[in-house]
């Protein structure tokens, strides 16, 4: 069995080499030719055009992206601004509220005091008045106690 795969163990060739090898050759060229140019052509354009597509949709997201974090930190970066000088002027209203405050708190220091010292001089003026209008009414009323007291008159 030396010659086992070309033919069978009948004595028959395994392949047969005739007309229809050659006209079936023909037939795989064409159809590769045709299909080449209709199918495997039009399949790698349209994969090289999505490849195209995608590489440019990809770089044009890296820009975007780039530039929304430039935007962001900008954002950031005026947000910072901003609290800062609200802090200031924060700062700022506290402080004037605060000499207000002092301002208005010493005026009513001031007027109390200058009130309480009107208070007190008044006091003092009335009880002078009042001590001189019943001085000459207290010794005549402790002579009259006196003398009921003593039986007598006191003079």
């Amino acid at each position: 069995m030396d010659q086992a795969s070309s033919t069978l163990a009948s004595g028959q060739a395994l392949i047969d080499i005739d007309l229809t090898v050659v006209i079936q050759f023909g037939l795989f060229l064409i159809l590769f030719f045709v299909a080449n140019k209709f199918l495997f052509q039009p399949y790698l354009k349209l994969r090289a055009l999505r490849k195209r597509e995608t590489d440019g949709a990809r770089v044009e997201a890296e820009r975007m992206t780039a530039e929304a974090d430039a935007k962001l930190a900008d954002y950031e970066k005026q947000l910072t601004v901003a609290r800062g000088k609200a802090n200031d002027e924060a700062a700022k209203v506290r402080s004037e509220a605060a000499a207000h405050e002092r301002e208005t708190t010493e005026k009513a220091r001031v007027a109390s005091v200058t009130a309480l010292d009107e208070a007190q001089a008044k006091v003092r003026t009335e009880t002078e008045a009042a001590r001189k209008e019943l001085m000459p009414q207290a010794d005549a009323l402790a002579r009259t106690i006196a003398s009921k007291l003593l039986g007598r008159e006191v003079a």
